[in-house]
């Protein structure tokens, strides 16, 4: 299923996958044949637990390499509207605050980074530079404005 990144979103992608498939690989492996080492494999619980961390390792590796393969870039602001990649200042409920809009496995929200699936991200799409609406937070409605796009 494609999946939206940004530039920089899908090189954080590759450098991970290429961590995991060189340096992590080669450690966990080493694990597996020093606990194999230590004799009966049937109770060796270092043992177990290396082979689970390779499962979980090779999984990732998976995830990795299907989101990469499936990965469209969208960093250009088009029409002035918000879209991936979009760097936002706002008004929110009466403070300025600047937010980029990224895909689902690069939000952070400490680091103002937000998910274009996110509620407040599905909100924010399409929206231009001066437009204003409300946004429900629970019980609570916030007035948010639009301020620039860049």
């Amino acid at each position: 299923m494609a999946q939206y990144f940004t530039k920089e979103g899908l090189k954080t992608l590759k450098d991970e996958l290429k961590e995991l498939k060189t340096t992590e690989m080669r450690r966990i492996v080493k694990l597996i044949a020093e606990a194999a080492s230590f004799g009966d494999l049937k109770e060796n619980s270092a043992y177990h637990e290396a082979r689970n961390s390779k499962s979980f390792l090779l999984g990732r590796i998976e995830q990795l390499e299907n989101a990469i393969n499936d990965a469209i870039i969208k960093d250009k602001i088009e029409d002035g509207k918000i879209q991936i990649g979009s760097r936002v200042k706002m008004l929110f409920a009466g403070k300025e605050e600047e937010y980029q809009i990224t895909s689902p496995t690069e939000s952070d929200i400490l680091k103002n980074k937000i998910s274009y699936q996110s509620p407040f991200g599905q909100k924010l799409m399409g929206k231009k530079a001066g437009e204003e609406f409300n946004y429900e937070a629970g019980a609570k409605k916030v007035k948010i404005k639009v301020l620039f796009i860049k």
